[in-house]
């Protein structure tokens, strides 16, 4: 009798939650910036860098905008695409 009903409440969660599905908002895209946001001299700009081989953990590195020239990025370039942040210093 509890396997029986136990089958019938999981039956009864899979039937409503489509409907629920479809009721939910929409997230909305984050959008993405010409470039890196304004900041002062000491502003750091965190992003993605590329893993170290034999690894799949994400690297996040924090520069100021003269640290990433030193390295060839350009951060107003690669903003879009790698920035996750600005800490002001």
């Amino acid at each position: 009798m509890a396997l029986k009903d136990m089958v019938f409440g999981l039956c009864m969660i899979a039937a409503a939650s489509p409907a629920s599905a479809a009721t939910q908002e929409p997230v909305p895209e984050p959008t993405l910036t010409a470039g890196a946001p304004a900041g002062t001299r000491e502003t750091r700009y965190c992003m993605r860098i590329e893993a170290v081989t034999g690894t799949r953990i994400e690297r996040v590195k924090c520069w100021t905008r003269e640290e990433w020239a030193e390295q060839d990025v350009d951060v107003d370039k690669d903003w879009a695409e790698e920035g996750v942040g600005t800490i002001d210093g």
